[in-house]
């Protein structure tokens, strides 16, 4: 099952409505500050349920360009390109 974007997989509870499917997602997405890809709710012993979510990692890589921080190219002009194309690549 897919909500809003996220797969939810239930695991040991038979009886649970898509209300409280909902519930349980609206709760993993106020633990984490990044999008959620991923729901796992398993049913524990005395009627609890684990929560288990996954989400995706969120960062930008950022070069230093003439004394500037940017992080895609995708709007530099042909002078800074080049000199991006032509520098030592340091791994």
């Amino acid at each position: 099952m897919r909500i809003d974007g996220v797969i939810i997989i239930v695991e040991d509870v038979p009886d649970i409505t898509e209300d409280e499917i909902r519930q349980y997602l609206a709760l993993a997405k106020e633990r984490t500050v990044t999008p959620l890809t991923k729901l796992t709710i398993t049913g524990v012993e005395g009627g609890c349920v684990m929560l288990d979510f996954e989400a995706r990692a969120k960062f930008e890589r950022i070069r230093r360009i003439t004394g500037y921080l940017v992080g895609t190219i995708d709007r530099w002009n042909n002078a800074k390109r080049a000199e991006e194309s032509q520098r030592v690549k340091h791994l």
